[in-house]
């Protein structure tokens, strides 16, 4: 299994973050790219990769939280980092018009700035979007063609949503946002509409624990070795088997990144 996204730079993994990266591949998580939100989470990622060469990547980006920081020296520091061997995309980047963290005109134009680079570089983008809907499909269909490859991670939308996103060629990433009762029901409905080779997982760890694991863990901190609880609901939901959809979900996301195949 491979996590496209953990955010494992976080704080909340301070304290034993080589325990949890070790448990992940006790539970067959054998590859798992660290996200880059910040211009400094971004670099501590590439650090934390080349310390398990070949099972950990990263990306490098600056999240819409973060879109009044862009400036030429993030920029600079993003195009040094992209060089690097191990990281295989670019982002997390996009909109969050719910939070707000930074004003709309500073969202779209880091959004902006990291899809020209990611055209210039010709790397894929892993993307945010909350509440942004359409100024994010905007934006992103001016810059579709000049990208390779592009996923919208975290997809909790609508039928709408992922069949614009579906028609503008992107991949989908999917969490343990699937595996809760409350919020997650219409997902279960719509995994079913994503092609094989454009699904991938992932946890989003620390954040998205799947409600439905039995037992509870005693901790609501996600984690990369909870990743087989996703993928079990995404199969059942898909109505294949667990081999079967991790078996294209990893080809998908192989090609995806352009990682090699241990």
């Amino acid at each position: 299994m491979i996590d496209i996204g953990a955010n494992l730079t976080d704080r909340s993994f301070d304290a034993d973050r080589d325990r949890v990266i070790t448990s992940a591949f006790h539970a067959g998580v054998d590859t798992l790219i660290v996200t880059g939100s910040t211009v400094d989470n971004s670099e501590a990622g590439l650090r934390l990769a080349r310390l398990y060469p070949g099972r950990l990547f990263s990306t490098a980006g600056l999240h819409p939280h973060h879109g009044k920081d862009w400036s030429d020296e993030a920029e600079n520091t993003l195009r040094s980092l992209a060089a690097e061997p191990e990281v295989v995309a670019l982002g997390e980047c996009g909109l969050d018009f719910n939070r707000n963290l930074s004003p709309h005109e500073d969202q779209e134009r880091c959004f902006e700035a990291q899809l020209a680079l990611a055209a210039e570089l010709q790397l894929p983008v892993f993307l945010h979007e909350r509440d942004a809907h359409e100024t994010f499909l905007a934006i992103l269909a001016r810059w579709r063609d000049r990208i390779p490859r592009a996923v919208v991670h975290c997809f909790t939308g609508e039928e709408d949503g992922l069949t614009a996103y579906l028609d503008l060629d992107l991949h989908i990433g999917i969490t343990g946002w699937i595996c809760d009762e409350r919020r997650g029901r219409h997902l279960r409905e719509l995994v079913g509409r994503i092609p094989r080779g454009r699904i991938m997982i992932e946890t989003d760890a620390p954040y998205l624990i799947p409600r439905d694991m039995r037992p509870k863990p005693k901790t609501r901190r996600n984690e990369p070795q909870w990743l087989p609880w996703v993928a079990r609901r995404v199969a059942a939901c898909r109505g294949e088997s667990l081999e079967d959809f991790l078996t294209h979900a990893d080809a998908a996301t192989r090609a995806f990144f352009a990682l090699t195949a241990e």
